[in-house]
């Protein structure tokens, strides 16, 4: 039998939302696509030609091993590794347990680390690329953000340094900035956020209280009038195909915007602006 022709594609994360339908839209450009997935069943259901879903939790060591001897047998080259997996957690600084915290930053930063080192021989062999899905958060933090941000500005450091690092070996870097997104992890934030705040002292929640229910409404607002998980896989899709890819891409206008203000606007300006536009999302009783 002839070997296949296809390249492999690794993409974490790839149960439901933006890595699905990043898995989907790479296979549908020819890629053999190994996709990340947490559970059987969410393997079944994205099982399709150009898929091979695989269980991967990217923060277990023997997952990410199994993993690269999977790309290491498979004698097509490995074009990309789309670091998508990801968690949102939100909770002021003050009353964010020290565990969420960690958990942020192992699924958020850690483990992408962890598959970036298991994959790059296979990467740096076929003269591949790197993709870390970042976010807006990756450029500057709302208040209760500061878990998530922290993650993924940490990402988008990692990613820079590793850049300057594995582009004169022939291994390109690129980071995707999505801002809202039409995805499930925006619901599951929002519930976690929910959960945490009710576990808030008394003295925390007449603090935070008002502010945690603004930023849950906004984060509903924006994830409703975000870009779809196939757009947003377009986007992503492109920084995994185009020939000479930026160093970054945003994907949606929210993205675009809010971090062209970060880029020039003074902080405390830029404090100002995300107040007002938090100020009519409190509850009546504390705006």
């Amino acid at each position: 039998m002839p070997e296949p022709t296809a390249k492999l594609v690794v993409v974490t994360g790839a149960s439901t939302g933006l890595g699905a339908s990043t898995a989907r839209e790479l296979a549908r450009r020819g890629f053999h696509v190994l996709a990340g997935v947490r559970r059987a069943r969410d393997a079944d259901a994205l099982r399709s030609t150009g898929i091979e879903p695989v269980i991967l939790d990217i923060t277990q060591a023997e997952h990410v091993a199994a993993l690269a001897s999977r790309v290491a047998d498979d004698p097509r080259a490995l074009h990309a590794v789309v670091n998508n997996a990801g968690i949102q957690v939100n909770g002021p600084v003050e009353a964010l347990p020290l565990e969420q915290w960690r958990r942020v930053f192992e699924v958020n930063l850690f483990g992408h680390v962890a598959v970036t080192q298991a994959l790059l021989p296979a990467l740096l062999r076929g003269r591949g690329r790197v993709v870390n899905i970042s976010s807006i958060g990756g450029r500057t933090a709302m208040p209760t953000y500061g878990a998530y941000a922290g993650a993924k500005f940490a990402l988008e450091a990692v990613s820079d340094s590793l850049r300057r690092e594995v582009e004169p070996l022939g291994v390109r870097v690129v980071v995707v900035e999505p801002g809202g997104v039409r995805t499930e992890m925006a619901t599951r934030g929002v519930a976690t956020a929910n959960h945490l705040a009710a576990g808030m002292t008394p003295e925390q929640d007449e603090r935070y209280g008002g502010l945690v229910q603004a930023i849950n409404s906004l984060m509903t607002s924006g994830t409703a009038s975000g870009l779809t998980a196939d757009a947003a896989a377009r986007v992503v899709a492109r920084a995994v195909t185009t020939r000479r890819p930026r160093t970054r891409y945003t994907a949606g206008r929210d993205a675009a915007l809010i971090i062209g203000l970060a880029r020039v606007l003074p902080d405390r300006t830029l404090d100002r602006v995300f107040a007002t536009t938090l100020r009519r999302h409190y509850p009546a009783a504390t705006a």
